[in-house]
């Protein structure tokens, strides 16, 4: 049976980013990950000014802007007959004044490539976590198996950030409260010609609502369609996506045909929920094990890594130290990403019901939005700076104690 200090379970954004700044403050800390590698399409991939800087805090800037990325300084939504600007990140103060899009697949292994330069930090593959150790009330590690088998880690401090299906959160008992989301969505992408639009936008028409994405040599895309709809669109067959792409964005129309069938979708069933609780005894709940986020402005990585930052910024240095980790600690964590997550939530589910759920169920409704979000007193400058940097910002405060090998 092997000991650390943290044990994480989950190398997502959250998972990895908490990870690297136990290592560099000392803590000897193990980040298990249940897959062999990072490499999952359709993941989240907006890395938003928050993030941005606090990469460029942790001396990654460079480094994480030499993976390849594309830029998006407005985010749009397209209507029938206009297009209506929603923010204007160019307009944000600060260094970085864009939405950064890079596979999440090199974003993880740009936090875990620094996080292993500490020679108390490792990485376990595989490794899928399917319990906690119980000491009384207390959680004292976790166990998981690998391909030699079946293993038990026992740690002062276990950290449950393995995604809004958590197997640490359910073994310990704790249950998000859902809140209602009115829609599903199907991912799929299609190649991008130089004549297409630049930008990156939110289509929007009567019963319809597609993402569009610019990735350079192809578009990602994101067709939304009502809660548990999906079964009835395959089984209509793969012309009832194509009509809708087509009509939506007619310079796509003659790439349509290679959406050959639904083996080339992904869909994303989506869950808006948060637990009352984000810790027990020897327990830290962050990222979507804590919240599961909606899409909507795709703040999801973000506020994971905006939860890891809070947490190293509390916990690293009674760790580094060898000091037990009260629970009134890990409740202070709680108490400083409740507000920026409840916020968060609440412009989502406003979003969800006076734009996406009249927009995907009330036809022959017109979708009325303001001319230019992005300049109304105060709102547009809410909107950017909601966008760009969430609710609460936080800022590395973590020690440097561990040298890199």
């Amino acid at each position: 049976m092997r000991r650390n200090t943290c044990v994480i379970a989950g190398s997502g954004p959250a998972g990895a980013m908490l990870a690297l700044l136990l290592a560099r403050a000392g803590v000897e800390v193990t980040l298990l990950e249940k897959h062999e590698d990072f490499l999952r399409d359709f993941r989240g991939d907006t890395i938003h000014p928050s993030t941005l800087h606090v990469l460029d805090e942790l001396g990654l800037a460079e480094e994480f802007h030499r993976l390849p990325h594309r830029k998006a300084y407005t985010m749009e939504i397209h209507t029938d007959d206009t297009t209506v600007p929603v923010a204007d990140l160019r307009r944000l103060n600060g260094k970085y004044q864009y939405i950064a899009f890079v596979p999440q697949w090199d974003f993880l292994d740009l936090l875990t490539t620094a996080a292993g330069r500490y020679p108390n930090f490792r990485l376990v593959m595989n490794a899928e976590v399917y319990g906690v150790i119980r000491e009384g009330d207390a959680v004292r590690g976790v166990r998981y198996r690998d391909s030699s088998g079946e293993h038990e880690l026992r740690a002062t401090l276990t950290v449950a950030a393995d995604g809004r299906h958590s197997d640490v959160r359910r073994a310990a008992g704790l249950v998000p409260v859902e809140h209602s989301a009115p829609m599903d969505v199907v991912w799929f992408r299609l190649p991008r010609e130089s004549s297409d639009p630049d930008t990156t936008f939110l289509r929007v028409s009567d019963g319809h609502m597609m993402v569009s994405i610019n990735r350079e040599t192809y578009w990602q895309l994101a067709y939304l369609i009502s809660k548990g709809d999906f079964e009835t669109l395959r089984s209509a067959g793969i012309e009832a996506l194509r009509e809708p792409v087509a009509r939506l964005l007619p310079f796509l129309g003659d790439r349509v045909g290679r959406l050959r069938d639904f083996g080339e979708v992904s869909v994303l069933s989506v869950a808006l929920n948060r637990l009352r609780r984000w810790h027990r005894p020897g327990l830290l709940v962050i990222g979507d094990a804590a919240h599961a986020m909606s899409p909507i402005f795709g703040v999801g990585i973000n506020l994971a890594v905006q939860d890891a930052v809070a947490a190293a910024n509390l916990l690293a240095a009674p760790l580094a130290s060898g000091a037990d980790i009260p629970e009134s600690l890990l409740a202070k964590v709680q108490r400083r990403r409740t507000p920026p997550t409840v916020i968060t939530q609440f412009a989502q589910r406003v979003v969800q019901s006076r734009l996406i759920r009249p927009a995907l169920t009330e036809r022959g409704r017109p979708v009325r939005l303001p001319r230019d979000i992005s300049r109304l007193p105060l709102i547009g400058s809410l909107a950017r700076r909601f966008v760009g940097f969430g609710v609460l910002q936080e800022h590395v405060s973590s020690p440097v104690e561990s040298h890199q090998v």
